[in-house]
C-alpha cells in the first residue's frame, strides 16, 4: 500500500477554541505521522475536507480496535478557524458511509485501485456499496480487527428499525494476503444471543456458517451514518 501521510490544509488556521485544539491533537494530530490516506475529498470553496485514513498506530494499542479513521474538517475562511468531527470504524465502507452522511459525494471518497486490497467477487462489491449508502440503518455494537494472518475483521450491528425481522447483523471481512483481495459476507440473526453465539464460535475457530441476511428496510428516522464507538465485546476473542 503506498504511504500517503495526510495534509490537513490547516496552514494559517487555528482551532475555534482550546477544547477543539486539544481534541484534534489527541485524536488526530498526535498520530498523524502514522496515518495513511486511503481517499480524500475537498470542497471547491475549501470549507470542507473529508478524509478516509488507516491509522497504523492502532496496531500498537488495544488488540482488535478499529483501524480506519473518518475525518470531516470544517473551516471558516473568514475567521481562519476550524472544527472537526471524526469516527473510528472497522471497515472502509462504514467510514465512507459516515462521511457520505456528512456531505461527501460517494464517488469522491471511493478507494483508488492501488489503495488496499480489492474485492474478490461481485457479492463483496454489492455489499460494500450497500453499506456505503445504507449504513445509517444500523448501530455498531462490537468489532474486532485481526491484522495478522489470517487477516480478518468481524463486526456486529443492530438495526435501528425496531420492526426488523433480523435486527442483528454480522459482517465478516477476510483478506487473502497472497492475492491481495478481500471478501465481505453478511449474516442475519433474530436475537443478540444468537449473534453472540456465532461470534464466540467464530473466534474459537469453529468456522460457523453465516445465516443469510436480506437488506434491512430503511427506518422512518435514521441517525447520520453508523453510530459512534462500539462497546467492548462481551469477552475478548481468542484463538
Amino acid at each position: 500500500m503506498p504511504r500517503h501521510e495526510p495534509d490537513f490544509r490547516l496552514d494559517g488556521y487555528e482551532a475555534v477554541n482550546d477544547h477543539v485544539a486539544d481534541q484534534f491533537w489527541g485524536h488526530i494530530g498526535s498520530e498523524q505521522d502514522m496515518m495513511t490516506v486511503l481517499a480524500e475529498h475537498h470542497s471547491e470553496d475549501a470549507e470542507h475536507s473529508f478524509y478516509l485514513m488507516h491509522n497504523g498506530a492502532v496496531t500498537w494499542g488495544v488488540p482488535g480496535d478499529p483501524q480506519i479513521v473518518a475525518l470531516h474538517l470544517k473551516r471558516d475562511p473568514v475567521t481562519r478557524t476550524y472544527r472537526f468531527s471524526h469516527k473510528e470504524l472497522p471497515l472502509p465502507s462504514m467510514a465512507q458511509s459516515w462521511l457520505i452522511a456528512r456531505g461527501c459525494p460517494e464517488e469522491k471518497i471511493l478507494l483508488p485501485d492501488d489503495m488496499g486490497t480489492t474485492p474478490a467477487n461481485e457479492a463483496t462489491r454489492v455489499l460494500e456499496q450497500r453499506l456505503r449508502r445504507d449504513g445509517d440503518h444500523f448501530a455498531l455494537l462490537i468489532s474486532y480487527t485481526h491484522d495478522s494472518d489470517p487477516i480478518q475483521t468481524t463486526v456486529m450491528l443492530r438495526a435501528l428499525d425496531e420492526k426488523a425481522t433480523m435486527p442483528f447483523r454480522v459482517l465478516l471481512e477476510e483478506v487473502d494476503s497472497t492475492a491481495w483481495t478481500h471478501t465481505l459476507r453478511e449474516g442475519g440473526f433474530a436475537t443478540f444471543e444468537a449473534a453472540t453465539q456465532w461470534w464466540e464460535a467464530h473466534w474459537r475457530g469453529d468456522e460457523p456458517s453465516l445465516p443469510t441476511a436480506s437488506p434491512a428496510p430503511r427506518p422512518v428516522t435514521a441517525a447520520p451514518g453508523l453510530l459512534a464507538r462500539p462497546d467492548p465485546p462481551p469477552r475478548e476473542p481468542s484463538r
